[in-house]
């Protein structure tokens, strides 16, 4: 099985490696195509984070499963690792089970490392639920995928502010979700995504005239496929052009792909965005339904 690798871990100065991290929860899983369908060989979890059964939503193979935190939410200090292998062929729907909720984080803040490595002719669809942040979170998610020019990955994230005694959205402290992919070891896409006020503190948040948009939701689709062209950069753009009180747009790559970025109000109206592209990408290509994650 060839599959691309994931850079070396980071190295101090002296050219040691860094000591592992000590995670509150981890996860592995390993997907192979098998006898039609695409199957875990491997599945690895420790503390809190595991999966469900595997779910086949559809007749095309496909294999769906669900991530679940049964501790509920991110906590000062916490740190959390999801790693992916998906072999030649291999097809993986990931979700979660519900919202990442992080709360308040006043001293080292919470992370979530994800790493994924896809071999030629394997497909990643990473859909997860909105990632809500509340007043004082401070909240770095760390993504990088090493996969093979002729694979397919889509990723979406959405960010929604929590509550706030005062009404006030934006009350978290800082995000910063950096994505990076490479083919061959070399970087063809990063994306740093850095929001919030500096202050959990402050009176006014981040929210107003000239940040955001004046919206309060934020959420980002990256697809990279040999298969996206013009004609689905157009598409993407005619999807939220058409859709009432969003702000977005969509970009092509230097690589084969694109990226959304779309701003709003609600978890609903701009999740809805996404997914419609993401349904409209998935018909065209592989004559699958559009995505129906409903979880209760």
């Amino acid at each position: 099985m060839s599959v691309p690798a994931i850079p070396a871990a980071p190295r101090t100065a002296a050219g040691v490696a860094r000591e592992p991290e000590r995670f509150r929860g981890e996860l592995d899983l390993t997907v192979e195509p098998r006898h039609g369908r695409s199957v875990a060989v491997h599945q690895y979890h420790r503390g809190a984070l595991r999966v469900l059964r595997p779910l086949y939503l559809d007749a095309s193979g496909q294999v769906t499963y669900v991530v679940v935190n049964p501790g509920g939410a991110y906590l000062d200090g916490d740190r959390y690792r999801l790693g992916l292998t998906l072999a030649p062929g291999a097809e993986l729907l990931l979700t979660t089970q519900s919202a990442t909720k992080v709360y308040r984080t006043p001293h080292t803040g919470a992370t979530q490392t994800f790493t994924a490595r896809l071999a030629a002719g394997s497909r990643l669809e990473y859909l997860p639920d909105q990632l809500i942040a509340y007043r004082g979170a401070r909240y770095r998610q760390d993504t990088r995928i090493a996969m093979d020019p002729q694979a397919s990955l889509v990723l979406a994230d959405v960010i929604t502010p929590g509550w706030s005694p005062n009404g006030i959205p934006f009350r978290y402290d800082a995000l910063r979700l950096r994505t990076a992919v490479t083919m061959g070891g070399r970087p063809v896409v990063v994306d740093n995504l850095q929001l919030g006020s500096g202050d959990g503190d402050g009176d006014a948040g981040t929210a107003g005239p000239g940040l955001l948009e004046g919206r309060t939701h934020v959420g980002t689709l990256l697809v990279v496929d040999p298969r996206v062209g013009a004609e689905q950069v157009d598409a993407a753009r005619a999807q939220l052009a058409a859709r009432l009180g969003l702000i977005g747009g969509a970009t092509a790559l230097a690589v084969p792909g694109m990226v959304l970025r779309v701003l709003g109000d609600s978890t609903e109206t701009v999740s809805a965005a996404l997914l419609a592209v993401v349904d409209d990408l998935r018909a065209a290509w592989t004559g699958q339904a559009g995505v129906d994650l409903r979880k209760y």
